[in-house]
């Protein structure tokens, strides 16, 4: 099975899966329980082939949203991962200016929402532990 993250040396890449509207969140093989669980808490839902070797993981917008709003889920998870140091490759496919912009505004901004757990545990300077960058 292709993974993109490996492919481009990515920690994270969303795309749109050609011919349906199933927007998915690639990690690298063996990526790190922290980044992983930062997407769970970013509303993205985990999948695996555990048969495969080494298990296959990646995650997708959930499917009840629309095309629009698993875009916009996408594009909104970028500012949170750049912040605990991520890689992050957006296809122009699922990708949103105006709600990236909304979205780092917020969390700079005051009264901006809590960050996911995932993310408050992270340093503010450089990577996670175990995070890989190619």
């Amino acid at each position: 099975m292709e993974n993109r993250a490996d492919n481009a040396g990515t920690d994270v890449t969303f795309y749109r899966n050609p011919l349906t509207d199933t927007v998915h969140a690639d990690t690298p093989t063996g990526a790190p329980e922290q980044l992983l669980a930062l997407l769970d808490s970013l509303g993205f839902e985990r999948r695996a082939l555990p048969a495969a070797e080494p298990v296959c993981v990646w995650h997708e917008a959930p499917a009840h949203l629309d095309e629009d709003a698993k875009k916009q889920l996408a594009t909104s998870a970028v500012p949170w991962l750049h912040k605990a140091g991520y890689v992050v490759h957006n296809g122009d496919d699922v990708w949103d200016a105006a709600t990236y912009t909304d979205a780092a505004t917020a969390m700079h901004g005051h009264g901006a929402p809590a960050p996911p757990t995932a993310v408050a545990a992270v340093p503010a300077t450089g990577r996670p532990a175990g995070a890989r960058r190619r």
